[in-house]
């Protein structure tokens, strides 16, 4: 197809409406003899007159005739899509389904409190929460999820990033548990029997490389598969779970147990929210990276000393 001249589209509109070039031209705001080119224009594009002289006015073709009930729609359509996108947004009447994807513990932890935040701004909204298996971008790349939560991985520089809070490492315990009676020094910590969540990379993790530092190792007797399910293991038997701060705030198990300081080293990591480029300027996706920021810093800064 030959480069098109959408004006033109824009230009047969008037030029049907009013039925003449005069006409056609104070409504475009253009000369009459701009118009006639047009016209001329329109003529060698659609390979027919489109309207000749009946009288002193002009008559549409037959083919004119059948683009009448066309062209206006299309000319419509044509302006709404070659225009700035319209910045307001009515959240009272949003009516999007939104797709977060993110594991266990930050759904338990926070999807409370964002669809509070939604109901009260947005009721039309919903949110999916979807299950993050690994770090796999392509989700946000094919558009099957609007938002990823989690560790900062190989995101790939098309990728947006923006960091939620910061949040670490600690061990965790039933209530009364006898590691809690005295000092947690590094060699009672890893002589207990401990819990361990799966990671989906491998990779040892930053605590076990600390205390393999100090010529000490976990010993591991059960693996789960999220740290809400070691958390659960923790509070019903003497084992010791590695769990993140922010995982601690909610759960059934809360009450249950009680979380301790690690007595070797680990770094502190940043919770991100990510998202694909194409989504930067929509108003709605907007609001709602920042409704997730907004959020997830509030209760992380009032839970996660």
């Amino acid at each position: 197809m030959a480069d098109a001249d959408l004006n033109l589209l824009v230009a047969l509109d008037a030029l049907l409406a009013e039925g003449s070039v005069a006409g056609a031209a104070r409504r475009l705001g253009l000369s009459a003899s701009a118009m006639s080119r047009t016209l001329a224009r329109l003529r060698a594009a659609t390979g027919d007159p489109l309207l000749v002289r009946a009288g002193r006015s002009l008559a549409p073709t037959p083919h004119a005739a059948a683009l009448r009930e066309r062209v206006p729609t299309l000319a419509r359509e044509v302006r709404a899509l070659l225009q700035p996108v319209a910045r307001d947004l009515d959240l009272a009447v949003l009516e999007r389904t939104f797709t977060l994807r993110a594991n266990e513990a930050f759904a338990q932890v926070f999807a409370a409190d964002l669809v509070a935040a939604v109901t009260r701004t947005a009721p039309r909204v919903r949110l999916n929460f979807a299950p993050k298996p690994d770090r796999d971008t392509r989700p946000l790349r094919e558009g099957l999820a609007d938002l990823e939560i989690g560790i900062l991985g190989q995101n790939g520089p098309d990728l947006r990033v923006q960091a939620l809070f910061a949040d670490r490492y600690i061990g965790v315990v039933r209530a009364g548990h006898p590691l809690l009676a005295g000092e947690i020094t590094p060699e009672r910590f890893a002589a207990c029997g401990h819990v361990a969540v799966s990671k989906p990379e491998p990779g040892r993790h930053p605590v076990d490389a600390a205390l393999a530092a100090l010529g000490l190792a976990r010993d591991v007797t059960v693996t789960v598969p999220s740290f809400p399910a070691a958390l659960a293991v923790a509070a019903a038997s003497d084992l010791v779970a590695l769990i993140t701060r922010s995982c601690l705030v909610a759960g059934p198990s809360r009450s249950l147990v009680e979380g301790f300081a690690l007595p070797v080293t680990a770094p502190q990591f940043p919770i991100c929210q990510m998202w694909h480029p194409r989504m930067d300027a929509d108003p709605a996706h907007r609001w709602l990276r920042a409704l997730v920021r907004g959020v997830c810093h509030q209760r992380a800064s009032g839970s996660i000393a």
